[in-house]
């Protein structure tokens, strides 16, 4: 998979960029500066200009139905590990909170957003918005967790080398077919029970399953097993 590389100094969004700019080919527009980088639902994305990696890519994953759409995110939360571990001393960890956040320990060092485009049970295209936190020092947000790569390295991460790193291991992901095991295996959360909370409060459960469509299959301390989409359930962390 080659991208075309496009650098902008300022948009509002680079998923909206790539919105309002599609393509046959596979695209990656990198942005300095996000005026208004979306995150999931309502969030927003905080960056210090000309700091991280903020950026949107485009592709067609015809070969993937529409009813497997999430590959796509599994894909691409796998890819992102392998890439940000080579960065990383050995002994750290990464893990994908579901569904696919990018934590390092209980701190998020890269989220993502995707947004398919589809027609019957087939996918037209796919826009990926990646936000990494790679050379930012301090978080002015009320966002609770963020970590970059130069908080945890102690020094500064070339973004453009890292960019590259990210697309090949991308491109490979794609090529070698992406299990739903590999990215299961990578989880945040693998052992025993910890604090979420829905829409009727707060529990204790630990992880049972991650389904086909994205659904989470949480087990609760009762041994019930419950099933959320995204946004119905939240990590208390």
């Amino acid at each position: 998979m080659d991208f075309k590389i496009i650098h902008l100094e300022e948009t509002d969004s680079t998923n909206q960029w790539l919105a309002n700019h599609r393509s046959d080919d596979a695209l990656a527009v990198v942005a300095e500066y996000q005026t208004a980088g979306k995150g999931c639902g309502e969030n927003r994305w905080e960056s210090e200009r000309g700091k991280n990696l903020t950026f949107s890519l485009l592709i067609h994953p015809e070969e993937i139905p529409a009813s497997r759409q999430f590959l796509i995110s599994e894909a691409v939360s796998v890819a992102l590990c392998d890439t940000l571990s080579a960065y990383l001393p050995q002994e750290d960890w990464l893990s994908i909170k579901w569904p696919n956040d990018i934590y390092h320990g209980d701190r998020k060092l890269c989220g993502m957003l995707i947004e398919n485009r589809l027609q019957g049970s087939t996918i037209i295209d796919s826009i990926i918005g990646i936000g990494i936190n790679v050379n930012q020092e301090t978080f002015l947000s009320d966002a609770p967790n963020p970590v970059s790569l130069r908080q945890i390295l102690g020094r500064e991460v070339d973004r453009e080398a890292l960019l590259n790193d990210f697309l090949k291991q991308l491109g490979r992901a794609f090529e070698s077919e992406i299990t739903p095991l590999m990215y299961r295996k990578l989880l945040y959360r693998q052992d025993g029970y910890y604090a979420y909370e829905d829409a009727k409060g707060p529990f204790k459960a630990k992880l049972l399953n991650v389904l086909l469509d994205g659904r989470l299959v949480l087990l609760d301390e009762q041994g019930t097993a419950r099933m959320y989409a995204f946004k119905e359930v939240t990590f208390i962390i």
